[in-house]
């Protein structure tokens, strides 16, 4: 982004956490699942490495709102697992600023992960493959496609 707009650490009350975490997770599921395959779409996900995803499970949580949300890549397309039966090959956890920083780039994945922000467990050789696969995609032209960055 063109960085005139600045995502403060911020860490949503108590109260939200235990309100969500009592929410149905599946709607999380869904528009995290939308999202990726829209990025696949558009072409902004690196296609040689998305095989190396084929059958892993997935787990991204944000602390600070209850939300949860399983998924894994499988025939091309990213798709929602409402009951995960097994643990997450990759799992993410961190409060919603941290996420919002890093979909527009103000911080990226190690910096938060080494500022303990951004919580990593699971299979570090697929970690690595997913950050490099975020690196690389070209948020510039992402932000272009969106009505929402657009001036």
């Amino acid at each position: 982004m063109n960085g005139s707009f600045t995502i403060p650490k911020f860490r949503l009350p108590g109260f939200i956490a235990e309100i969500g975490q009592k929410l149905p997770q599946w709607p999380h599921a869904l528009a995290l699942v939308a999202g990726l395959n829209a990025a696949l779409k558009m072409k902004l996900l690196p296609e040689s490495e998305l095989a190396l995803l084929e059958d892993k499970l997935f787990r991204v949580r944000i602390l600070d709102t209850g939300g949860e949300a399983s998924y894994t890549y499988r025939n091309g397309l990213f798709r929602p697992i409402f009951s995960p039966q097994r643990e997450p090959d990759l799992a993410f956890a961190a409060n919603l600023s941290a996420y919002l920083q890093l979909l527009t780039r103000q911080e990226d994945p190690d910096t938060l992960f080494f500022n303990r922000e951004l919580e990593i467990t699971g299979d570090t050789e697929l970690g690595l493959i997913v950050k490099n696969m975020l690196d690389a995609v070209e948020w510039p032209s992402f932000a272009e496609k969106l009505p929402l960055f657009r001036h």
